[in-house]
């Protein structure tokens, strides 16, 4: 039997082809690699927790910080309180089912370092011509409203994304236009107590729940965890006010946190992600929007901004 007999026998026995339309995570996947952007080592925060009940092995959360100029005076506060090793046998004190995750220090007893900036309300939101000078690539933002059709959105009239975080935007013209980040699943915002106190970013919480939008412009966004989001949404939800530990015992201790170009050569993580101003990006967007058969029998015809997720892989070290 000849070579191409075999093959077109094999390829008869293995069935027709999958015609399948490529689901979002295949598109992301095939992107070439130069639509993969590596995220900076002092852009990513690792988060080491003390091993669960019964292991022996610490748990790892890592969180890319939002990118100059977002969120600019809480991010190098963070920067500040990790080099400071300010986190360091604190704890994971607040657990709230299907909300919120948050860390720090439990008794608020514990002196701050030196150099923290004092962030106002009118920081929860960014000038567009401040992004845009910052991001020659910045996508334009898009009609949000859910009679859109593409995209749905209640709680702004357009969104976009910038260096792989989604954005909102009023819709004043480009001179006096304004952007926010805003609260997805896995966002990581700054604690704080009520107005005008904005909190100095040694407060942190992780969204494990349905994306809180309500709290965009009222708590500042300093990032997103990427890596190792079950470490915190699997802990036991506090029972207190709030989902706060009632005991001490119950909460989980933290023993470091570190920018990732502070840790060892070979220990730092690497990731990248899939770039908001690339060819690939659209077609991720539109198949996020329209899920197709066979799995789906009704597409949904538009998504939210917290539904297209950008997506992030590990990357390896000699990239």
């Amino acid at each position: 039997m000849s070579l191409a007999s075999l093959l077109a026998l094999l390829a008869t026995a293995a069935g027709p082809a999958d015609t399948s339309p490529p689901s979002p995570g295949q598109i992301a996947q095939s992107a070439p690699a130069d639509e993969w952007i590596a995220i900076p080592a002092d852009e990513l925060l690792v988060m080491t927790l003390a091993p669960a009940a019964g292991q022996t092995k610490a748990r790892r959360v890592v969180i890319q910080l939002m990118p100059s100029p977002l969120s600019g005076g809480w991010v190098a506060n963070i920067r500040r309180l990790a080099a400071a090793h300010w986190w360091d046998g604190t704890s994971v004190n607040r657990v709230q089912d299907n909300y919120v995750a948050q860390w720090g220090d439990a008794t608020e007893k514990k002196p701050l370092p030196p150099g923290l900036r004092a962030m106002t309300a009118g920081d929860y939101t960014l000038a567009w011509r401040t992004l845009a000078a910052a991001s020659p690539n910045l996508l334009d933002p898009v009609t949000a409203r859910p009679t859109d059709g593409r995209l749905a959105d209640v709680y702004a009239p357009r969104i976009t994304w910038y260096r792989g975080f989604p954005l909102a935007t009023d819709a004043a013209p480009v001179a006096s236009r304004r952007a926010w980040p805003i609260h997805c699943y896995g966002s990581v915002g700054v604690g704080r107590n009520l107005a005008p106190d904005t909190g100095s970013g040694a407060e942190l919480y992780a969204v494990i729940g349905h994306a809180p939008r309500h709290l965009d412009r009222n708590i500042a966004v300093i990032g997103r965890v990427i890596d190792g989001v079950e470490q915190l949404s699997s802990l036991p939800r506090g029972t207190g006010d709030l989902g706060f530990y009632e005991q001490p015992a119950e909460r989980t201790t933290i023993t470091s946190v570190r920018l990732a170009s502070e840790l060892p050569a070979a220990e730092r993580p690497h990731f990248a992600y899939l770039s908001t101003s690339g060819a690939t990006w659209p077609r991720y967007v539109a198949a996020r929007q329209n899920r197709e058969p066979p799995f789906f029998e009704q597409p949904a015809g538009a998504a939210d901004v917290c539904n297209i997720p950008v997506p992030v892989r590990a990357e390896p070290a000699n990239r």
